[in-house]
């Protein structure tokens, strides 16, 4: 029986099961994508950063989402690595090793959709109000909306672990690969539905504006550009939009699926591995989009491998 108080803040961490015969592959599969997703991102911000013709509200909102995965990845995965080799029963955690865990893996999926969200934002701006972009989407403008993406996503992660840190501890158990704020409050033999009304809030707020926006966003642009005839305007923007809706939909797609997985308890392995591939696909594929895709910083890129203008 765990009904009684621990005296310990030392949990145990069910962490990935990977079976022996596997671990190595497991470890160097994971470890190469580690080192991607951190090159590929912060390759990208630091080419956004050092070259002036990229200085633009586009490709500086980019570096949110750069700095955002690296962040998310390093949250996860490193851990991850360490416990492929530990045994399940040696799998230890500090409780604030596991609440700071949680944060971070919470603040990195918050921040994904806020910061989507101001990027519909500029593409609205560039492609329903051309002339009036310049004024509108100043570098005063991109500095205040991503404070506010930032600083939206920390108020709301701040109350959904404070409700689960509030709680006693009648267990020590994280039966799951990482530490979430599920994990946190069900280490607890209290009542817990303030947590599960405050998350499913939290999960409707986030979701329900960042697909409402998006939504609404592109059928406004889709609209513009059937009204307009010109060419230009249109290749732009399809370009543009195809991008931001190829990253929405693999973040939206990636997140989605936990939340499906987690109505099939017999499933509970593959929600597991699934909520390991959310902080994984996103930013190894993110870098990949933006730098293949948007022209002037695949140019960059390939005058720095080249050297040829």
């Amino acid at each position: 029986m765990e009904n009684h108080s621990l005296n310990t803040d030392i949990l145990n961490l069910e962490g990935l099961k990977v079976s022996p015969e596997f671990s190595v592959s497991a470890f160097v599969l994971l470890l190469l994508i580690y080192i991607f997703i951190m090159v590929s991102n912060i390759g990208l911000v630091v080419l956004i950063t050092m070259e002036r013709s990229l200085h633009q509200p586009m490709y500086l909102l980019f570096c949110n989402m750069s700095v955002n995965d690296a962040f998310g990845a390093t949250t996860i995965i490193p851990r991850v690595l360490w416990d492929v080799f530990t045994p399940m029963t040696q799998r230890y955690i500090h409780y604030y090793e596991c609440v700071i865990q949680a944060f971070c893996a919470h603040f990195h999926a918050g921040v994904s959709h806020t910061v989507l969200m101001i990027m519909t934002f500029d593409r609205y701006v560039a492609i329903c109000s051309p002339l009036r972009y310049a004024t509108i989407m100043t570098s005063r403008t991109v500095v205040k909306l991503s404070v506010a993406a930032w600083t939206v996503a920390l108020m709301m992660v701040v109350i959904l672990l404070g409700l689960s840190i509030r709680l006693s501890r009648c267990r020590r158990t994280v039966l799951h690969p990482f530490c979430d704020n599920a994990s946190l409050f069900k280490l607890s033999c209290e009542s817990v539905l303030a947590n599960h009304i405050y998350g499913l809030g939290y999960t409707v707020v986030i979701l329900g504006s960042s697909l409402g926006s998006v939504t609404l966003t592109y059928l406004k642009i889709a609209v513009v550009c059937l009204s307009s005839r010109n060419k230009s305007l249109n290749g732009k923007a399809l370009q543009t939009c195809a991008t931001h809706l190829a990253v929405y939909v693999i973040l939206l797609l990636s997140g989605s699926i936990i939340v499906v997985l987690h109505r099939f308890p017999h499933l509970s392995h593959h929600r597991k591995l699934a909520s390991i591939l959310f902080h994984v696909v996103p930013p190894s594929m993110n870098a990949v989009i933006y730098g293949l895709q948007i022209k002037a910083v695949r140019e960059q890129m390939i005058v720095i491998f080249t050297g040829k203008k």
